[in-house]
């Protein structure tokens, strides 16, 4: 089976590509940095592309493969900077994605939504499916509307697209300085001898899950998940900011490092509370999460100071 991931090259990407792999699919990676720019993740084949440009879009796409759509310019955090850019950016290619997908006629088209932004505040935790979707960022926002977009083309043409909602995606890969990812910013700022920004007592509560369960996850829905469907990937449980510290401090004292906390004013634009409830794709595929928090997090801090030693990235 040949499996094409959009984006492909970035954290929960390659993340992926080590899982499709192993379930034996034939994976090209597609992205905008030019081949020579970036080691090829294991296995892959790696195409540098405009998927805003059509015809190169239209290329790259075989009848009966299989599409997977992980490209998207902006995080949430920016997305506030400029919310124009935010839409300009990602929207057009995204449904022109889905319009040539139909017109080629693949197998399955798996599109990665989120699951941190799409649902906005909480009515009730944690969130299923169904919660209602009102998010307070642009980036959330335009997640969501290309949500809509798929499922007018499902509903409408029969476009066989399956949706993905993962919750906080974290491991060994993420780079910090990103804005996003608050484990691996938290571990760089105590490497770099800096204290952790809290922005509240105890900050946002969130569903972290390990990037790895997130691939396998994202997998499963691919290959078991229903056409039409919007798919949680998280833990469903929560952990505040601090409780992600307070995970980290042992880790941190075991090598001499002392962890200090600089609290900030709580901001406005950060929901307050995001869990995820994944039954639904437990119920359909089988999947479950595999990896703690707590192993997870050890994982991470080990990869770290490995890569610290190493004169590598923090990560």
């Amino acid at each position: 089976m040949k499996t094409i991931i959009i984006g492909g090259a970035g954290f929960i990407g390659r993340s992926l590509c080590d899982v499709l792999i192993q379930m034996g699919r034939e994976v090209t990676v597609v992205g905008r940095r030019s081949a020579d720019s970036l080691s090829d993740p294991p296995g892959c084949t790696y195409i540098s592309a405009d998927i805003g440009n059509r015809s190169q879009l239209r290329s790259l796409l075989e009848p009966g493969c299989e599409l997977i759509d992980l490209a998207y310019a902006t995080v949430p955090k920016t997305s506030y900077g400029d919310p124009i850019f935010d839409l300009l950016s990602n929207l057009p290619a995204s449904v022109g994605l889905l319009q040539e997908a139909m017109t080629v006629g693949i197998r399955r088209l798996l599109l990665v939504s989120s699951g941190g932004t799409v649902y906005g505040p909480c009515k009730s935790l944690p969130m299923t499916e169904s919660h209602p979707t009102a998010p307070v960022s642009p980036y959330g926002i335009t997640k969501l509307t290309i949500d809509h977009y798929a499922m007018m083309f499902h509903h409408t043409m029969d476009l066989p697209v399956v949706i993905v909602r993962p919750g906080n995606a974290y491991g060994p890969r993420q780079k910090a300085g990103t804005g996003q990812g608050f484990i691996a910013a938290a571990i760089d700022s105590l490497l770099e001898g800096r204290a952790i920004d809290l922005y509240g007592e105890k900050g946002t509560l969130r569903d972290y899950i390990h990037v790895h369960d997130v691939a396998v996850g994202m997998a499963a829905a691919l290959d078991s998940g229903h056409t039409g469907a919007i798919y949680n990937v998280g833990t469903g449980v929560g952990s505040s900011n601090l409780d992600i510290i307070d995970a980290i401090r042992p880790h941190a004292l075991n090598s001499g490092i002392s962890v200090e906390i600089r609290e900030l004013a709580f901001r406005r634009f950060d929901v307050a509370a995001n869990i995820l409830d994944s039954r639904k794709l437990q119920q359909d595929t089988g999947w479950q999460p595999q990896v703690s928090l707590d192993n997870g997090i050890a994982e991470m801090w080990r990869s770290a100071c490995h890569n610290r030693r190493a004169g590598g990235q923090h990560s």
